[in-house]
């Protein structure tokens, strides 16, 4: 019997941790965005979900492995070859679930080190960089050797996101803001990724011929990327004016001595 393949029931464990985990960051993904910045809600709301994009990424690590050394078994719903199985639940879903950890670790250390630079350099969060770096190129490698377009234009967000980390975490003399803008993009960036798996993934039992399908993938991407631009602009717009109320002059006040004496 397949339940006691020795891949079966540890990938079954995975599944119900998953999504327990899982449902806690999809829902918990809002919180930061609508409560105030700053304020103790966000924080909190934060912390909760950079926690269970951490977990819910480590259990997606565990199904994707157990699906690469068993693809029929763990997944006898889906009606394609071991190879696109192994592919797409495999391979996909581990670059998925470390750009997940990759982008929450980042953005999370973003706004700890935002007095101390520095610190953002550190052993975990570097080696998060080269690892999601490898995990991109399989993807496009496997990708083209199933010729399958998805996998090959879902890398490209590895690429881009290992680019601007670096790009912050070795900048010589980083903005008042780019932490802030970091932050944002690498936190929702992680918000984009749990739900690309969400609506990707558990299309497959509820609605198979949408499963692969690139436009119901990119929903996520374009909200995500939409909330990005909208909350980073805010962010600069707002520095811009805190800067020109410093820079100008303060006004003086007349005095007594500066009104002429009548004659």
């Amino acid at each position: 019997m397949v339940w006691f393949d020795p891949f079966v029931v540890p990938f079954h464990y995975f599944v119900v941790a998953h999504i327990l985990t899982g449902s806690v960051g999809l829902i918990g993904f809002w919180g930061p965005i609508f409560t105030r910045k700053g304020a103790a809600a966000h924080r909190q709301t934060g912390r909760v979900f950079t926690l269970s994009m951490l977990i819910t990424g480590t259990f997606a690590i565990c199904m994707s492995t157990c699906t690469i050394l068993d693809p029929i078994t763990t997944h006898p719903h889906v009606h394609e070859s071991a190879e696109l199985i192994r592919g797409i639940f495999g391979w996909m879903m581990l670059y998925l679930a470390i750009l997940t950890i990759n982008l929450a670790w980042y953005g999370w250390l973003c706004i700890r080190n935002r007095k101390q630079h520095e610190a953002n350099r550190g052993f975990i969060n570097l080696t998060l960089q080269a690892v999601l770096l490898v995990a991109a190129v399989n993807c496009v490698w496997q990708g083209w050797l199933l010729r399958q377009p998805l996998m090959l234009g879902i890398s490209t967000i590895g690429f881009a996101t290992v680019a601007t980390n670096l790009w912050f975490l070795f900048k010589p003399t980083p903005s008042a803001i780019d932490w802030l803008l970091e932050h944002i993009k690498a936190l929702v960036g992680a918000g984009i990724s749990v739900y690309t798996a969400f609506f990707a993934f558990g299309a497959v039992r509820l609605m198979p011929e949408l499963a692969l399908n690139p436009l119901f993938w990119s929903i996520p991407l374009v909200i995500g990327l939409g909330l990005i631009l909208y909350h980073q602009r805010r962010v600069i717009l707002s520095h811009r004016r805190g800067r020109a109320q410093r820079q100008q002059p303060p006004v003086r006040r007349s005095s007594s001595s500066d009104v002429p004496l009548a004659t």
